[in-house]
């Protein structure tokens, strides 16, 4: 990909009726994986379905390479692969058939299709069901053929909605492997409200919450923002139920008339607990609630 062909969110907004769903989005992306994580219904979806040309802005513009994608038209969306999360496949169809039908839509030329089937469906792991019905497919093998989908243009730009909501343990590791095999020369954007998944997958973060970018930036290097902030401690019940109206709590486990908490924030007075290394969840936690009271903490952690 040339160094210049940047994706580009500027000042996006996105209105329906009297709701906000997007304010004033800004930011920029370039070749890697970058991990979108917002609660459900923070404005993940409604913002990927703009980058993706199925929504329309309200105000504000979404560039690539400088153009504006709309005015790029089918230029841009034969440059992008999308899976959104509701998305689902024929079920009638086998796995070779419905990437034939997709390859088709897509116009990629019948002498290459045949071929660039099966390289995709080797990639998710799916040659030996190419000739199965999609309607036998479990959930995890249904995200497969929808990621082969979304490539089987050989994209430059790939928007993955909530890839790994339903999996288990076993395919969302799968599912990781795969993606991290397709950052090294595209622009992947996925979004999820997991936050392991970005972590295992994505290198870049987009923090989104209630409509509005909280924070950009490489993900090591924002959990490094609240080491020193992450505590963990034993507690008696009511000193739990005390700390947790004062505190982020993270998790908690009981331990008989105990609890064992991890929380972030300052080192409270009335737990005797130790620093802890801090991670992608931690920061998500602590930075979601003090950018909310605080808009000032994203300017002083800047640097």
């Amino acid at each position: 990909m040339e160094s210049n062909m940047e994706l580009q969110v500027e000042h996006l907004c996105k209105s329906y009726r009297k709701k906000e769903a997007l304010q004033d989005v800004s930011f920029t992306l370039r070749r890697g994986i970058y991990g979108l994580l917002g609660e459900n219904g923070a404005g993940k979806s409604t913002l990927m379905r703009m980058m993706a040309t199925v929504d329309f802005p309200t105000k504000g513009n979404i560039r690539y390479g400088g153009k504006d994608i709309f005015d790029m038209d089918e230029g841009y969306r034969s440059l992008i692969g999308y899976m959104p999360q509701d998305y689902s496949v024929y079920p009638g169809f086998t796995a070779k058939d419905f990437l034939e039908y997709m390859g088709v839509l897509k116009g990629i030329p019948e002498t290459k299709l045949k071929d660039r089937i099966m390289e995709v469906l080797e990639f998710v792991n799916l040659s030996e069901v190419a000739d199965k019905k999609v309607k036998t497919f479990s959930g995890g093998m249904k995200r497969r053929i929808g990621i082969a989908q979304a490539i089987i243009n050989e994209p430059k730009i790939l928007i993955l909605d909530e890839p790994t909501a339903g999996l288990d343990p076993k395919e969302r590791i799968r599912f990781s492997n795969i993606i991290s095999d397709m950052g090294k020369d595209k622009i992947v954007l996925l979004s999820t409200h997991i936050v392991s998944d970005i972590e295992a997958i994505a290198t870049e973060l987009v923090v989104v919450k209630k409509g509005k970018v909280l924070e950009t930036g490489n993900v090591e290097e924002l959990v490094r923002k609240v080491r020193g902030q992450v505590w963990e401690a034993v507690v008696s019940q009511k000193g739990y139920r005390k700390l947790r109206k004062e505190r982020s709590v993270i998790h908690l486990k009981q331990k008989g008339s105990e609890v064992q908490v991890r929380f972030v924030g300052e080192e409270y007075p009335e737990a005797e607990g130790s620093r802890a290394e801090p991670t992608l969840e931690d920061y998500y936690v602590f930075a979601g609630g003090i950018m909310e009271e605080n808009s000032g903490w994203k300017e002083r952690n800047r640097k």
